[in-house]
């Protein structure tokens, strides 16, 4: 299992520092990976109180290319230089609001590969794709065009996260088995990639998971884990859904 929080846009470095220092000792004893993906001016602060604990950290995104002439990016080599272990790649986020495309995604999952991060993949289908019967397509194509040109060994070291777009920062959630559904079809598609090597790439369920859903969500299957938004950013919530996970 693989818990990651997603904090987003939030918290300053002294806000992360609380919440941190809270978390540590929540965390210390349960049975899960744990990840907390800061954003970027609290990676260095992350990185340095995590030390020691069973708590690693991801950032929220990397660039494709290692250098160069892209203003306001940051790439996978300058990441992994600070000590981050994870890294979300195309969440719905960044594909509804900065223009990310299901090919901009495998670059920079080639990327944080390259750097030996661990890509959390996010994919997930609209509302009007799900309403029109054309789920299946959607994530099918999502998930076979990120892991393009991606080697089985390195499939191994990848996190696969469905958030059903209609679910996250709504508070809707998708039910036990809506999850259970699509979770299962990606990893019928990772199997068509890669055969058995499907079964060792977890898959993690985002989409307004919290304190009181998570233990459901997690009983199934198909499901490994969990990309936490608001819910991460409470760290007594946070940890019920860490020991949902154990």
């Amino acid at each position: 299992m693989v818990i990651a929080g997603n904090w987003k846009m939030n918290n300053t470095r002294e806000e992360s520092k609380k919440l941190i220092k809270e978390l540590i000792p929540l965390a210390k004893d349960v049975n899960c990976k744990v990840v907390i993906c800061v954003p970027y001016t609290s990676l260095e602060t992350a990185i340095e109180l995590t030390k020691g604990t069973n708590i690693e950290v991801g950032a929220q995104n990397c660039h494709f290319k290692d250098s160069g002439a892209y203003t306001g990016e940051i790439s996978a080599k300058m990441l992994k230089e600070l000590g981050v272990k994870y890294v979300i790649l195309g969440h719905s986020e960044r594909r509804q609001y900065f223009n990310e495309t299901d090919l901009t995604v495998n670059r920079r999952v080639h990327a944080a590969l390259r750097e030996g991060l661990i890509p959390i993949i996010c994919v997930g289908e609209s509302l009007k794709e799900r309403e029109d019967g054309i789920m299946n397509e959607v994530i099918s194509i999502q998930v076979s065009s990120a892991y393009t040109g991606i080697r089985a060994e390195q499939a191994k070291d990848t996190v696969i996260a469905y958030e059903p777009v209609w679910a996250i920062g709504t508070g809707k959630t998708a039910t036990d088995e809506q999850a259970e559904e699509v979770c299962a079809l990606i990893r019928r598609v990772m199997k068509d990639h890669y055969g058995d090597v499907a079964n060792d790439i977890p898959i993690q369920y985002g989409g307004s998971m919290n304190a009181a859903n998570a233990a459901g969500l997690l009983a199934k299957p198909n499901i490994d884990g969990g990309l936490i938004g608001g819910a991460s950013l409470k760290a007594k919530d946070f940890a019920v859904i860490l020991n949902a996970a154990g």
